[in-house]
């Protein structure tokens, strides 16, 4: 299942974000994938550094992250998510995630940039 649509060389951005997110259209994500297993290094906007870690069955990932931002404050968090190709091939990501280091919760969408 995690060959129908991977992540793997892929990179995405933040294309909406809500609640005490800090992900925004500035934030980049690089991702690899080894069978269900995906990574991603991530920063930009208010996103000094942040790494993940997780699965992906092909349709749906649960990760874990964790970041530092622009203001040298470290963060963890959960994010579970369903995964789709977009008519035009790119993936789309919109999970639901919480900080677990502090208070906070919501939902996001990611998107695959064309490069």
């Amino acid at each position: 299942m995690a060959d129908e649509i991977s992540r793997d060389g892929r990179t995405l951005t933040g294309v909406a974000n809500d609640g005490d997110g800090e992900v925004g259209a500035e934030t980049v994500f690089h991702f690899e994938q080894g069978g269900e297993r995906i990574y991603a290094n991530y920063s930009g906007g208010t996103v000094a550094d942040g790494h993940l870690v997780g699965t992906f069955d092909g349709e749906r990932w649960d990760v874990r992250y964790t970041q530092i931002n622009a203001d040298g404050e470290t963060a963890t968090g959960h994010s579970v998510g369903g995964v789709e190709l977009l008519e035009d091939g790119r993936v789309r990501v919109a999970d639901e995630w919480e900080w677990k280091s502090k208070p906070g919760e919501g939902e996001s969408i990611h998107e695959e940039i064309v490069r």
